[in-house]
């Protein structure tokens, strides 16, 4: 106990000896379970407050590009177009992957099989039943109401969005040509809702409702979700396995890549990446060279062992070894006064 406690005055010590305490970031709603049990353990390690609000994907990005927060998180790599709008430039880090849920409120929760077409054509409306034939032919022998379909998707800038409309942007011709993909869409039908935690509660509140949240929003509230054919021809259970499955791509040097749609015959296709964007160039808007070493020393454990363990525990999949030997090549290009952090 007297040892814990020296080690614990130390930390403290030690903190307030570089001048910083605390580091501040804001973002995706998707990784927010990983997020917040991080950074409440790394918090307690260093005694630097870690703060993390999520409020989208967009609003990480507008957030940082305003410069009030350390870092920023994205299910949406920036594309060259927001790189050049950042006004220097921008690192992407991933930190886990995940899977976005196709859930749904039925009578009697029954396990769904959906195709891409099938998906595609409930969220552009064509399909406005439960018991439509295109639904039956997929799921035989099990009973659906005749129900009218509610559809729900996210309000607000949105990387899950962005992932939901990435995978049917390139498994679905007529959802190519009349939505694209995006963090936000032109909505046909349904009602919309802010953030994971918001379309959840919709869908958990609303008989009938159909929407797309991150795996561990649907298993945490105990909201049914659907498996979804792959490419291969697999009806798919979002899971750790099938996400990591997915994974089997090449990684890019900046590590911006699209993971849907995958050609792995057991891997689930509405798949992600998510990742943590910052300044490429430390000192900025009066950040000082502290605020800037441990805002690295941060993202480098969260891309290491003691972070990435505790992935599996709220659902999602930890990084596979090339992402994080990426991510830490990405992280030694950080500066400060154009001299390397790490």
């Amino acid at each position: 106990m007297k040892k814990f406690l020296v080690i614990a005055v130390m930390t403290i010590v030690a903190a307030a000896m570089c001048g910083v305490s605390n580091i501040t970031a804001a973002g995706a709603t998707f990784p927010m379970p990983f997020y917040n049990n991080i950074f409440k353990t790394y918090t307690n390690e260093s005694k630097i407050l870690v703060t993390y609000g999520g409020i989208g994907s967009g609003g990480g990005i507008r957030s940082l590009k305003d410069k009030i927060v350390d870092f920023g998180a994205t299910d949406a790599f920036l594309n060259e177009k927001k790189m050049s709008d950042m006004g220097s430039e921008v690192l992407h880090i991933p930190t886990c992957l995940g899977a976005v849920a196709i859930a749904y409120n039925l009578p009697g929760s029954p396990k769904l099989n959906l195709d891409s077409e099938t998906i595609s054509d409930i969220f552009l409306g064509n399909i406005t039943k439960w018991n439509d034939k295109k639904i039956a032919e997929l799921n035989k022998g099990v009973t659906l109401p005749s129900q009218d379909i509610t559809v729900v998707y996210r309000s607000d800038g949105s990387g899950t969005t962005h992932i939901f409309s990435d995978y049917l942007n390139d498994a679905d011709k007529e959802w190519a040509d009349k939505m694209g993909m995006g963090k936000s869409l032109e909505w046909k039908v349904g009602i919309g809702a802010k953030g994971n935690p918001g379309v959840a509660g919709t869908i958990s509140q609303t008989p009938g409702a159909i929407g797309y949240i991150g795996l561990e929003y649907a298993m945490a509230q105990n909201i049914p979700f659907a498996n979804v054919k792959n490419k291969a021809g697999n009806f798919i259970v979002p899971s750790i396995e099938s996400v990591s499955l997915s994974a089997d791509a090449e990684m890019p040097a900046d590590t911006r890549v699209s993971l849907v749609n995958t050609v792995a015959k057991d891997g689930y296709p509405i798949t992600s990446f998510t990742w943590l964007i910052f300044y490429k160039e430390q000192n900025y808007n009066g950040r000082s060279l502290d605020q800037a070493k441990e805002t690295l020393k941060l993202l480098e454990w969260i891309i290491g062992s003691d972070a990435q363990k505790n992935a599996s525990k709220v659902n999602f999949s930890p990084l596979p070894k090339k992402a994080v030997e990426t991510a830490k090549k990405v992280l030694k290009q950080a500066t400060y006064n154009g001299k390397p952090i790490l």
